[in-house]
């Protein structure tokens, strides 16, 4: 199995180390993935402790024994709001062949 492309069902927006992304801290736009290495709890969708949003090194910290988490996770506030899909994401999605069925299985379920 690979962490490359998946989905967040909480969040309702793909992740994985191949989506390229945006830090979802408000006030910073620094290029990153949905990868692991992201991730708030360090787990996918965020594990037991963190909030499963995505943030650049400089927004994620290690207190104690604790997975990587956000500063609003470290301090047991509610999640930022997640920033949507860039752009250049949903291109790829619209338009390369390898996402040709699954734009298939999508208009065969917005048919029904």
């Amino acid at each position: 199995m690979s962490w490359a492309v998946g989905y967040d069902s909480k969040w309702k927006r793909d992740i994985g180390y191949g989506v390229p992304s945006i830090c979802d801290h408000p006030d910073c736009s620094e290029s990153i993935d949905r990868g692991l290495s992201y991730v708030c709890g360090g787990d996918p969708y965020g594990g037991d402790d963190g909030c499963g949003l995505y943030f650049c090194k400089k927004h994620l910290f290690c207190v104690g024994r604790k997975k990587q988490r956000c500063g609003r996770c470290v301090k047991n506030r509610k999640p930022f709001a997640p920033k949507p899909d860039l752009e250049e994401w949903l291109h790829h999605k619209e338009t390369d062949s390898s996402w040709e069925e699954w734009r298939k299985e999508r208009a065969e379920r917005a048919a029904r």
